[in-house]
């Protein structure tokens, strides 16, 4: 059954590519056929073949189908700011509309599994009056939110959560993704977030100073499963 969601976070720096990334991977392990995108994205460097986007290279480097790069991440720009600020200094206008179609593009690959990665949070803008969330609801996808564990995440968890679903998506599952090396009260906000998200959790995944997609993969369940 081919399967697609939009991963969103808490906010920027949780670790939605290193999630994302071991989904694609434990993907593959299993045999599925694997695509992503990440429409935009901002802190790109440039290399003889364009801006290229370290986010979007790891996920890239996870897809089975067939998809150049440009495919995957159509907007890159240089400075690491907000990508509507970036695209307004390069000229560029942003719409939920453009975006979500060449996300549809990758969905038509038809993979088993398809993800397509937000920057920052769920409320991010692309210009004046739409955000990122905009592009996951043109594209009627189901969301996946990865909480980055440190202190607040539990209120940044239920707002997220909040907007999602009065944004009429449907919230897939939740993964906990330990930022600290010595969280207070870990087992207590894990609890909490379980008690209170109308989701299932995905994963808990402990803090790595250096977190590869096979170790990360391996806190993760199977997304066939929901």
């Amino acid at each position: 059954m081919r399967q697609a969601f939009f991963v969103t976070g808490t906010d920027t720096g949780v670790g939605k590519t290193t999630v994302s990334a071991a989904l694609l991977y434990a993907a593959r392990q299993q045999g599925l056929t694997t695509a992503a995108a990440k429409p935009v994205a901002s802190g790109c460097e440039q290399t003889e073949q364009g801006l290229r986007n370290s986010d979007a290279l790891a996920l890239w480097q996870q897809c089975t189908a067939a998809l150049c790069y440009d495919e995957l991440n159509p907007y890159a720009f240089a400075p690491a700011i907000a990508p509507h600020l970036a695209a307004e200094e390069a000229g560029i206008k942003l719409s939920a509309a453009s975006l979500a179609r060449v996300v549809q593009n990758v969905l038509n690959k038809e993979a088993d599994l398809t993800l397509v990665e937000g920057a920052g949070g769920w409320r991010v803008p692309i210009n004046l009056q739409e955000t990122l969330a905009d592009i996951a609801c043109a594209l009627k996808l189901p969301v996946i939110l990865i909480v980055g564990i440190r202190l607040g995440c539990i209120n940044h968890a239920l707002l997220t959560a909040e907007a999602i679903q009065h944004d009429g998506l449907p919230l897939a599952g939740w993964v906990a993704n330990c930022l600290e090396p010595d969280s207070a009260k870990l087992n207590e906000n894990l609890l909490s977030l379980k008690q209170r998200l109308p989701a299932p959790c995905l994963g808990q995944i402990p803090y790595l100073a250096i977190p590869s997609v096979c170790s990360v993969a391996q806190a993760l369940s199977p997304l066939c499963c929901y």
